[in-house]
Formats: structure tokens, sequence, C-alpha cells
């Protein structure tokens, strides 16, 4: 279980996450119309746009955004790629947020319009917290919206990954993102974990640590944690060793 992450709410506000560098946002001009993935990267390959890798998340406190901007900045910096952030919609009433003391959202990062707004994506990187060590309902609403995508099966072949929050050192780090994968393989999805990647960051015991071979992750504790260096690191890893896989498979 997760607090400010996790089941629990934290009753500590958090200060909203700063923006970090390398996190542009950008989407297709309204009514254009759907095209394939291999035919996008086609068209990317030709006319010489970069790559979209889109990452979509849910934040309740602010944990869960940090590692999204990081992963954006580590995205960022891979030649031919950019980073697309974008949040899920909130299914909670304000007045029950209020309660819930979650901070406001900051409007910079703006909703995602609808989940056909995946198609213009190369790749995914889904964030969320958990709850009784699966994704937050938010983000399960938003992963129930996408029925004509699997119907489909527009999202076929796309790479995607998960990066997570929990409340503590057995919440969910491995399970949140585990129970997540049967998501992707329903749209035939391409799941790529980190593995160990981040190379001795993995093997660290001198500190807590989030994060797993599955993805990036934070502990929030009871909501007053803000992620450590090492957290914040693996996620901007994260960020651009995926986009190193979008830019490997729009060249295959």
């Amino acid at each position: 279980m997760g607090k400010g992450g996790g089941c629990v709410p934290s009753k500590k506000r958090q200060p909203p996450a700063s923006t970090v560098a390398g996190a542009p946002s950008s989407s297709s001009a309204p009514g254009a119309a759907p095209r394939d993935a291999p035919e996008v990267e086609a068209a990317a390959a030709a006319g010489g746009r970069k790559l979209r890798l889109y990452i979509v998340f849910y934040s309740m406190y602010g944990h869960v955004e940090a590692l999204a901007r990081q992963a954006a900045a580590g995205a960022g910096a891979v030649e031919g790629v950019e980073a697309v952030l974008r949040r899920v919609p909130e299914t909670l009433p304000p007045d029950v947020l209020e309660k819930m003391q979650a901070p406001a959202k900051d409007p910079a990062v703006p909703v995602i319009a609808a989940a056909a707004d995946l198609e213009e994506a190369d790749g995914v990187l889904f964030g969320f917290p958990t709850r009784y060590g699966a994704m937050a309902a938010q983000m399960k609403a938003f992963f129930d919206s996408t029925g004509s995508l699997w119907e489909e099966q527009k999202l076929a072949g796309k790479p995607a990954g998960f990066f997570v929050s929990t409340g503590t050192q057995g919440g969910g780090q491995e399970t949140t993102a585990w129970t997540a994968i049967t998501q992707i393989v329903h749209h035939g999805m391409l799941f790529v974990p980190i593995g160990y990647t981040f190379g001795s960051g993995m093997f660290k015991m001198d500190e807590i640590r989030g994060g797993s071979p599955y993805g990036a992750g934070v502990f929030a504790g009871d909501g007053s944690r803000q992620p450590s260096e090492t957290e914040l690191a693996l996620a901007e890893h994260q960020g651009k060793y995926m986009a190193s896989i979008v830019k490997k498979l729009a060249q295959d």
C-alpha cells in the first residue's frame, strides 16, 4: 500500500514539482486523421519530424509527476526524440481532493484530450501510484477508455513501460508494474522494462531507493518524503533508455 502514492492519503501537502528542462509538449493538429503506427514511423523518417515518446501519468501528491518530468528530461536528451507529458483525467471531485489535501495540478502539463491521442505516440511510458499493489483507479479508468483502440489494435507494436510510486518498501514497487502489464498485453504493445541497465545504481544498498527492473519508482512514505537523487536519476535513465528503444525500433 502506498501513502502519497498509495492507499491511505497523506495529510501533508506537497510543493508543486518544478519544471524539468527537456520536456517539450506537442500534439498533432486538431482533426488530423489518425494513421497506423508503421505509416507514422515511415512519415517521421521521411519528413524528419521527431519521434514522440508520450509520458502519460497520474499523480495526486506530486511524487509520480516528479519522476515523469525527469523521464521527459532523459528522453529529450536523445537526438530525434521528443517527450510529450500528459496527465490522465482526475476522477475524484474537487471537494474530495480538498479533504485529501491534494495540491492543485500544474496547468503546464495538460490532461490528455482522449485515449486516441496515443496513436500519435511512437512509444509510451505510463506512471502511476499504487493502490493495494495495483495502479490507481484514475489510471485504470484511462485504460478502460481505450476500448476503441484495442478493438482495432491501433497501439499494437508500440513500446511501453511503467514507473510507480508506493508508500513503503513492501508496498508494490514490482507488483504495481507487474499487474499493469495485462493492460498493454491486450493492446499488443511491447513491454520494455529497464532491467539492470542503470548499472551499479541498481545494486546500491546504502540508501532507501524505489525502482526495480520493471521501471523507476519512488517511496513516498507518509507523503513528506520527496524523491531522492537516485530515484530521480533512475527515472531520467528510464526516459533516455525508452527513447533509445523507440528510436531503434523506428529505424529497423
